[in-house]
Order: C-alpha cells, then structure tokens, then sequence
C-alpha cells in the first residue's frame, strides 16, 4: 500500500502537525480502511507514504521550481518502494492532489507484473458562504486593487476547504487526475472525485482493498488493464469532462511508464475536435458546478454512458473491477447506487443531474464547446495550448472566434508579472508575455497566480497571456501556456520586446488558433515576415535561467528535454539519454 499522506492526525481530527498539502492530510484514513479489509482477509498489508507539494501555497514563489519535477522524483521513490518488497503481489495506490496523483499512477503503471488498483483521494466539499479554493488564490491581487478589505480577504482565506482531504473543488489538474485514472481503468467505476471524509470516501477504500484480492486472484495485472485502448479511453473522457491542460504533461508519462506510444499533440487535437464536452463544472461553466455534484451527478460512469452511446469508447477493456468497461457500464446504469446518488444532489442542492452532466444533444443546444485547442504559429512553431472555454464569451466574436491583437508586455519573472499587474502597468488590450519560465527556466512553473488575477480584475477578460510555464485551466482572457521550443531552447518567444504587437485567434468551434508576432504598431508585418524578423533579431540579455533554480531541477529539466520535452511529459526516456550521453561522449573524446 503506497499513498501520498502527510501531516500528523489526532484520533479525533485535530492536527498534531500540518501536511505539506491539505488534500493529503486525511488520506491516512483511507489507508486505514483498506489495511482493515486486507487484514480481515488474512493478506498482510505494508504500507508507506511519500506526501505531495501544495502548488496552492507555493504559486508565485521560488517552491514551485520543485512542483513538476517532484512528480518524476515521487514516481521513483514509488516504484522503488514496491520493487523493494520481494513478497509483494499487488499493489493499492491511494493518492490525490496535482502532483501526487499523476506519479502514483506513473508508478501503478511501470508495474507491468502485478496487480494494482488506484484509490483517487476525493474532493474538498464546498464551503458554505465563502468562495472555492480556485477564486481564492486571487485574493492577494484583489486586495491591491480595493476589490475586497484585508479582513474579507483573510476570512475567505480561512473558509475556502470546508473538509480536510481530497483535491480541489474545480476540475483543475487534481481532479482531472482522478477522472483519468478511472477512464484508464485504474480505479474502481464510479470512485474519480468522491466527497472526502464521508462514509462512501471510506467505503471506496476498502471496495478497492477486495478488488485488488480479486484482480490478484485471477492474474490480472496491470499490463492487461493499460493498453492503447484504454489510453485513448481516458484522454476521450479527459475532453468530454473538460479537464486540465496539465494532463497533456501527464497522460504522456503514465502511457510511456507503461510502455505505451506516448500521444502526440496531434492526437490531443483530434480528440478534442472529435469528442463533444458533456460536463458543466468549475471553472468552464456555464452553470459552474463544483466538482462533488458531478460526482453525485454520476461522475466518469455517467459520462461514459454517453460516450459509448455515441461510439467514442472501446468497451472491450478490462478495468479494476476485473470485467469489460461494458460490463461495468451496464451494471452502473442499473444500479440503486446510480438512482440514488442522482436523487440526493436533486434533494439537497436543487440540482437536476442532467444539467451537471449532459447528453452531447443537451450540451450542444446550451453551448458546451470542447475546451482544448492548441495553436501554433511564428511564436509557438512546436504548439501551445489554450482552453477555450476558459475565454469570457463577451470578448468573443458573434462566429465563435477569439480575435486579439495588442502590444506586448514582456517578463521574464512572474512575481515582476504580478507586481506590474498590482502597479496597473498592466492594461486592456495588453499581451502580457512571460519567459524563462518553462523547464529549463524554472522547472516549468504553474502561473495560477497571473491566471486567477486576470480572471477575477474587471479588465482582466481584455488582457491576453503567452508563456512558455503552464497553469491550471482557471483563467478568462486568452491564456496560451506550453509554448514551444521555450525561450531558452531557442523558441522565437524569447525574442519578444515590450511593444511587438501579437496577434491571436482561436476558432472555440474548430479548436483552430494562431498566435503570431505580426512586427509593430507603426510597420505591420505578415507571418512569415514576422518569423523571419524574429530569426534574425539577437537574443535578449536577460534571456537566462531563474538564479534560484535548483540543481537538482537543473538536471530534471536537462533529461526531460533529452526525452522528448514537455510534448513528450516531462519524463526520463533512459534509452533515449543514454544515446545522448554517448553521442556526446564521442564528441568530446580528443582521440577523435
């Protein structure tokens, strides 16, 4: 048994001492439970934990150069773990949060002998009268900006997890997470995004605990429940929930641990243009709903059954439970457990479950669009990638398209971004561009702080963002993160000067969009002559790494981009960097 626990819990739920990350201070409790199931079944359970960084508390500060590259470092810790123990015959990894999560299931699926199942660690309930934990990252700017006192700010500060455990109440990467891991078979039907501390959260430990005897019993092991199949399964659901851009980082790394042709850009496009969006959560709207009632709304299982309707799942792959996903399709739609979770969210929160998770007509005629597009261009020539749903509509054209030209803004730090944004040197119509911040700048940090500012400014919806880091999917204007080649690979980004006009379009429908350099306010260029302006222009002379960037995220960042780069997940191709060292072995070697 591995999980992602930390902090130190009284048997009464007082805190002893605090975890790194709130999503993980009760996951002991699952632990527990399951051990409880496992003993009572006469198997002998060993248990260890590595805990996950909160990239809520360190947004914006040098802590998230560690962020990414901890996932890489957890995963291996993981798989050290289980290889460590030679009496080991399955595998129950019970994890949450951003980072945690996606190296769990890194390490479930380099487990290609045995059997594992994943307990996904559930969801923050909302708090009552007070704001989810995505607005409330932004209270700092809001402050500034006399948008609310200091004392609204430290009491929604305070009021934001109204339950100890799980991730958060968006579907941002935390939560996301959980919706692929269930799509990939990993977890149980029906367990992606469970309401933390309550009976059922419990109750999906020890279900999970017996399934992972069953699977055990029967042979089935991990390599028969990750294949191409299932793969394509979750990034299918992946696009019909709307999740996190953080997963084109992180669907990637679990296919190539388990050995598995790592998904392309291109393939992300075809999905996103191909499956419709069916569910209506945090942050993409237009209801907004948080993440439990999608959970009580029917969750992945729900939403599956649409998308086999419409033919968009091979059913034919086992999962976690040890039967076909068309098997434990039919057996959810069946259910008492399905008609009364349904029923519960009508009875306590007045909400029709239909208008949480839709069928792809509903979802057409109220304007669900696919929320992924990644565009390309003289500034992004590898890709980029936005979510399009995140785009305020009142700043997008009658036709569906996003248009936006205006001079840029550039940073080559994000606390001097946000400064500049409290000072109001920030204004409407600016593209405010942020460089050096992609793996070799500063581990690729996640930006929430600048997205979650211009989403919760008045003006901020007429502000567009182009950076090589990445963030969450809670913004409103035009934010494009993943830009490739990064600055300090030489991509054209890092040539930007304050001024250059940039023009962006982003077609919602088609998932179709450009992000060019087009020269100057007073002598226009076309593309093409843009690029090649750009190509000839030397480059800057702050162009550098972070000087706080860690060695150790140094070296992560050195062996991620000798494995395929970010488009590739950010993972250590071994074969891959050894051919690179050898290469360059002979290189330098004065005998040649």
């Amino acid at each position: 048994m591995l999980s992602t626990h930390g902090g130190i819990r009284a048997p009464d739920g007082t805190p002893i001492a605090l975890g790194y990350h709130t999503g993980h201070w009760e996951v002991g409790l699952l632990m527990e439970a399951a051990a409880a199931e496992f003993s009572r079944a006469g198997t002998i359970p060993f248990a260890a934990s590595c805990t996950d960084p909160c990239d809520g508390r360190s947004q914006g500060t040098p802590a998230m150069f560690d962020s990414l590259p901890y996932r890489n470092d957890a995963a291996t810790i993981f798989r050290r773990l289980i290889r460590s123990l030679p009496t080991r015959r399955g595998v129950l990894g019970i994890a949450t949060c951003d980072k945690g999560l996606p190296a769990m299931m890194m390490a479930l699926a380099a487990t290609h002998d045995l059997p594992c199942v994943l307990v996904p660690g559930g969801v923050t309930l909302l708090p009552i009268e007070a704001e989810d934990a995505g607005r409330v990252q932004s209270i700092g700017v809001r402050f500034v900006h006399g948008d609310i006192t200091l004392e609204q700010a430290a009491d929604l500060g305070c009021r934001a997890c109204a339950s100890p455990g799980g991730g958060c109440q968006f579907l941002g990467t935390a939560a996301t997470s959980q919706v692929v891991g269930e799509a990939l078979g990993l977890s149980l039907g029906h367990s992606a995004l469970s309401p933390s501390g309550q009976p059922i959260w419990l109750d999906l430990a020890r279900r999970s605990a017996r399934a992972l005897m069953k699977l055990e019993e029967r042979c089935i092991r991990v390599r028969d429940i990750l294949t191409e199949a299932s793969l394509r399964n979750a990034m299918v659901t992946h696009a019909a929930f709307g999740g996190s851009t953080n997963l084109l980082l992180h669907v990637p790394a679990i296919a190539h641990a388990a050995g598995l042709p790592r998904p392309a850009a291109r393939d992300w496009a075809e999905i996103s243009r191909s499956v419709p969006r069916l569910v209506d959560a945090l942050p993409n709207g237009p209801r907004n709903h948080p993440t439990v009632q999608v959970f009580l709304a029917g969750g992945v299982p729900e939403v599956m059954l649409h998308l086999r309707r419409a033919g968009l799942l091979d059913c034919s792959v086992l999962t976690a439970e040890g039967v076909t996903l068309d098997e434990q399709l039919d057996k959810w739609e069946g259910s008492e457990r399905r008609t009364r979770l349904r029923q519960r969210l009508r009875d306590l929160d007045g909400v029709d479950p239909d208008d949480v998770i839709l069928s792809p007509e509903a979802a057409s005629s109220r304007g669900l669009a696919s929320t992924m597009c990644l565009p390309v261009g003289n500034l992004a020539p590898d890709g980029a990638v936005i979510k399009s749903t995140s785009i305020d509509p009142s700043v997008v054209d009658p036709d569906g398209v996003y248009r936006f030209t205006g001079p840029a803004k550039v940073f080559v730090s994000e606390p001097a971004a946000i400064a500049a944004i409290k000072a109001g040197q920030i204004k409407s119509g600016d593209v405010l561009v942020l460089i050096c911040r992609g793996p070799m700048g500063a581990g690729m940090e996640e930006t929430y702080q600048l997205t979650s500012a211009l989403k919760y400014l008045d003006f901020g919806k007429h502000v567009a963002l182009l950076t090589d880091a990445r963030f969450s999917g809670v913004s409103t204007g035009a934010c494009i993160g993943h830009v490739s080649p990064e600055a300090l690979a030489g991509g054209p980004i890092g040539k930007l000067r304050d001024g250059d006009l940039i023009r962006i379009v982003v077609d919602r429908s088609r998932l179709e969009g450009s992000v060019d350099f087009i020269g100057q306010p007073d002598q226009p260029l076309d593309v093409e002559t843009g690029a090649q302006v750009l190509h000839d222009r030397a480059e800057r002379s702050d162009l550098v790494a972070d000087p706080l960037l860690p060695d150790d995220t140094r070296l992560w960042a050195a062996l991620q981009d000798a494995s395929g780069g970010t488009w590739g997940g950010c993972v250590f191709d071994v074969d891959r960097i050894l051919e690179v060292l050898a290469a360059g072995r002979r290189a330098l070697d004065p005998r040649k």
